[in-house]
């Protein structure tokens, strides 16, 4: 079983990738609309960079830095959420989008906790 910072690391991994090389498909996947929102492409790779980067400092960082890069990454997740529940909010995103974009990013802060938590 991985522990959380390799899973976290998979997860940020994946879906950074994926955000980048097929932003519309990727967006589909969350519940965005690429033709009403074109976009979309563009913020979906910005996304994806900053993701893949994330997984890259997790996993590259020295021992000292390694905490920083646990909590860089919650504090995007935790904010990717926020931002999940404003778009939910104000109309901006459906509700079932929010609930899997701001559940993506609540998971992704819990593991980013766990890794932190457990010193890896």
């Amino acid at each position: 079983m991985p522990t959380p910072g390799t899973a976290l690391s998979a997860l940020r991994l994946a879906i950074g990738v994926s955000a980048w090389a097929a932003p519309n498909t990727t967006g589909k996947v969350f519940g965005l609309d690429a033709v009403a929102n074109p976009q979309l492409p563009y913020m979906a790779r910005l996304f994806g960079v900053r993701d893949v980067a994330l997984a890259a400092f997790a996993t590259q960082a020295s021992a000292e830095s390694k905490p920083l890069a646990w909590q860089l990454g919650i504090a995007c997740d935790v904010l990717d959420a926020v931002a999940a529940g404003l778009g939910a909010r104000n109309g901006s995103l459906s509700k079932q989008t929010a609930i899997l974009a701001g559940g993506t990013a609540l998971l992704a802060a819990g593991l980013g906790a766990a890794a932190l938590q457990a010193g890896e």
